[in-house]
């Protein structure tokens, strides 16, 4: 599978693993800071080595990061983001089995309740520094098939314009970004 090609994360068990909150605070870490040690993770997260240990293992099981040997020295285990997918998009309801749906619920109210803090956050960071913390919100009239276009077309725009950390410049900086479409006559 090409990296710009969709990957539709329908495996149950890999939806698990990243529904839990402290895993994905972990994935998020090593997005943004690159590289750590559950040592590291535990300390920024308040947590026991043990406990930040086996959530490493369980993210290392399905294929999200991975150890990076060369760094790696007794029982110091330094940890990356492994190269997977970047286009992961999320099954439909009645694309998961209905014993499987209420983990894919949970994978979106931890990911909604991560974009609930952001939003909490915009008016400072939009104080401090408006030239990195921008805003839209629109209404569009569109059919499904314009939704499903724009949607595709707005996934493509983050893939051209997110550069791993190794090649990114000197002062590009990690941004989180978000895209929500709710119908407005509900």
């Amino acid at each position: 599978m090409k990296d710009d090609e969709p990957f539709v994360l329908d495996d149950p068990d890999r939806l698990k693993a990243l529904a839990h909150p402290m895993r994905r605070r972990m994935l998020t870490h090593l997005n943004v800071h690159g590289p750590a040690t559950s040592t590291t993770l535990g300390e920024l997260l308040g947590a026991k080595t043990g406990t930040t240990s086996y959530h490493l293992r369980q993210l290392e099981k399905y294929g999200f990061i991975e150890e990076i040997p060369e760094r790696s020295t007794g029982r110091e285990r330094w940890w990356r983001r492994a190269a997977i997918p970047r286009d992961m998009r999320l099954p439909t309801p009645d694309e998961v089995a209905p014993e499987d749906r209420a983990v894919l619920e949970e994978f979106h109210r931890v990911g909604y309740e991560e974009d609930r803090v952001l939003f909490e956050r915009f008016p400072a960071a939009y104080r401090a520094d408006p030239g990195w913390a921008r805003g839209s919100r629109g209404l569009a009239r569109v059919t499904k098939d314009d939704l499903d276009a724009f949607y595709n077309e707005y996934i493509a725009l983050l893939l051209r314009y997110s550069r791993p950390v190794t090649e990114a410049p000197p002062d590009a900086r990690p941004v989180y970004i978000r895209l929500f479409t709710l119908p407005a006559d509900e």
